[in-house]
Order: structure tokens, then C-alpha cells, then sequence
């Protein structure tokens, strides 16, 4: 069904919009050739028919937006562009008012579309509800592969797999987020800051995101502290020295013991849970924040909180 929103042919006048260039996924139509590019091609994949007219502003911004798509799709789909103002019959016949407007074509029938400038998430959407699926599938594989090198301790074969993926699409957060962990893995804090750097202020709030720069700021956090069997001499002479418990903690999460590190945390909690404007609550945020919602440690350190919390 088609979504609403574009310009009402002869509406806007202007400069002409730039066209496709060219290559093995992208072509432009004419009312003579519509039957091969769009008809029988439909019955290899979906055919995209993007209709358009050089006077229209917001086919200029979809046009951009259609194209990256597309291409990122790999041959899973095609986009076909007709001038409406060239070539009107075919969008008169299929009833089109109002443009830009996108038709997909599956198997010689339209099966679906949208109208007006659609954002780059929302078409990508579209082209996976038009595939099932198949569209984007190679990157969500390429992240679950890479999320489970890293998670079984090969930061440097995750590493790859991500830059492997940023080599598709430099802008991809997850990815890029994914490869500063790597780095932190490896030792390179800085150069994981670095990386981390390179997602855009808009995209702070990206999850990924948020995992990668929690894990930043607690290891800048680590490397400040002593040796941890110093730590753990402190606390057998003063278990109630909970900063030195909560520095413990810190240290044992830089060394990967993520159990022993909650645990640390809320006896802290346990003992005194407001102290220092409640820290050891807010460092177990901190943690569960860096290691992710799905981590077996945050499920099992955000039930022994609750627990504490609610007793």
C-alpha cells in the first residue's frame, strides 16, 4: 500500500534533478522499454520503478537516499526511474497523482510502494519487508558473527569482520562501535576513542554506542588504579574499605572478571548503599551498560541488584 506524502505534478518548478547514473542495478525507463526493465526483470527480483519529474524538490532528496540503498542491497533489488513528464502513460495508468512515488514490482505485479521523500532508515525497511529479509541479512550475519569472535575472546578475528563491514558502509554505528571494543580488547584504549569518534553527535544515543563508551571511561578508569592483589590486601585487613572494594571492582572488570566484579559491587551495596552518593549502584549501571543488555553477567548482576534493592 502506498504511504503518502509528495508533490502534486506541476506544483514546483526548478532546475532538473540529477539522474541515476547508469550501472547493473540502477537504469532509467522509458514507456517503450518499461515491459523489459520492469515487467520481466520483476520475475528474476523486485524491481523498484521510482517515478519522477526534474521539477520536483522532493525527488531530489529521495533520489540520493534510493540509489545508496539499492546498491547496498547487492542485486537483491533493482531501481528503475521514469520522468513522468517524458513518459506519463504508465504512471497515469497505475494511477499516480502524486510523486516522488515508488512502485515495487514483484513477479510482472506491483506488490508495493510509498510516496514522497522517505529517510534512509525507512526505505531500508521497506526493501526488507519487500525482500523478507534477504536485504541486510549479510550485514546483521557479518554483526552476529563478529559480536560472537568477540564475545568467545578473538577481538583481532572480530576486528576484521568489523572493518570488513565499515569497508561496505562507513557510517554503519554498530560496526564502528564493535571495532573500538576490539581495540579496547587489544589493549588500545586511545586508539579506541579514536574510533568511537568517528559516530557522529546525532548518533550518541545508539546503543552500540553507549556499550562502547561505557567500556572506554572503565577502562581509563582501570588503568588508574594498583595492582589487584594490593586491592584484595586492603579489603582481607578492612572489609569495610569500600573504596578500595569499589577499585577492586573496577580492576577485576578491566581483567574480564565480570561475576567477581558485581559481586564486589553490591556487597558494597549490601553494606552501605548510599555511600559516596550511592557509586556502587551506579558503577553496576555502568557495567551492565558496557557489557550489554543481553550479556549472562547483566541478566544475573541486574537480578542480584533487584534483589537487594527490593529486599
Amino acid at each position: 500500500m502506498l504511504q503518502n506524502g509528495g508533490d502534486t505534478p506541476g506544483s514546483l518548478t526548478g532546475l532538473a534533478g540529477a539522474a541515476a547514473p547508469a550501472d547493473d542495478v540502477i537504469k532509467d525507463t522509458t514507456t517503450q522499454t518499461f515491459m523489459k526493465d520492469v515487467m520481466e526483470e520483476s520475475r528474476r527480483q523486485p524491481v523498484l520503478v521510482d517515478f519522477w519529474a526534474p521539477w520536483c524538490g522532493p525527488c531530489k532528496q529521495l533520489t540520493p537516499v534510493l540509489e545508496k540503498s539499492v546498491r547496498a542491497a547487492k542485486g537483491k533489488v533493482k531501481l528503475v526511474k521514469m520522468n513522468i513528464d517524458e513518459h506519463p502513460q504508465v504512471a497515469g495508468q497505475l494511477g499516480i497523482q502524486s510523486i516522488p512515488a515508488v512502485i515495487a514490482f514483484v513477479n510482472g505485479q506491483p506488490a508495493d510502494g510509498f510516496m514522497g521523500a522517505l529517510p534512509e532508515k525507512q526505505v531500508l525497511e521497506f526493501l526488507q519487508r519487500l525482500t523478507k529479509g534477504a536485504v541486510g541479512a549479510e550485514e546483521r550475519d557479518g554483526l552476529k558473527a563478529a559480536e560472537e569472535a568477540l564475545a568467545a575472546g578473538d577481538a583481532a578475528g572480530a576486528a576484521d569482520i568489523y572493518a570488513a563491514l565499515l569497508a561496505e558502509d562507513a557510517n554503519n554505528v554498530t560496526a564502528i562501535a564493535g571495532l573500538a571494543r576490539c581495540q579496547l580488547e587489544l589493549g588500545s584504549v586511545e586508539q579506541a576513542k579514536q574510533t568511537l569518534a568517528l559516530v557522529p553527535a546525532a548518533k550518541h544515543n545508539d546503543p552500540a554506542y553507549a556499550a562502547a563508551h561505557a567500556a572506554i571511561e572503565l577502562a581509563e578508569q582501570a588503568q588508574s588504579l594498583g595492582p589487584v592483589t594490593e586491592l584484595e590486601q586492603k579489603i582481607a585487613a578492612n572489609p569495610a574499605d569500600h573504596q578500595a572494594r569499589f577499585d577492586l571492582a573496577a580492576a577485576l572488570n578491566a581483567a574480564g572478571k565480570r561475576e567477581e566484579a558485581t559481586t564486589h559491587l553490591l556487597e558494597i551495596f549490601k553494606r552501605d548503599r548510599k555511600w559516596n552518593d550511592d557509586a556502587a549502584r551506579k558503577q553496576l549501571v555502568q557495567f551492565f551498560e558496557a557489557w550489554g543488555s543481553a550479556d549472562p553477567a547483566t541478566v544475573d548482576g541486574r537480578r542480584r541488584l533487584s534483589t537487594l534493592m527490593f529486599a
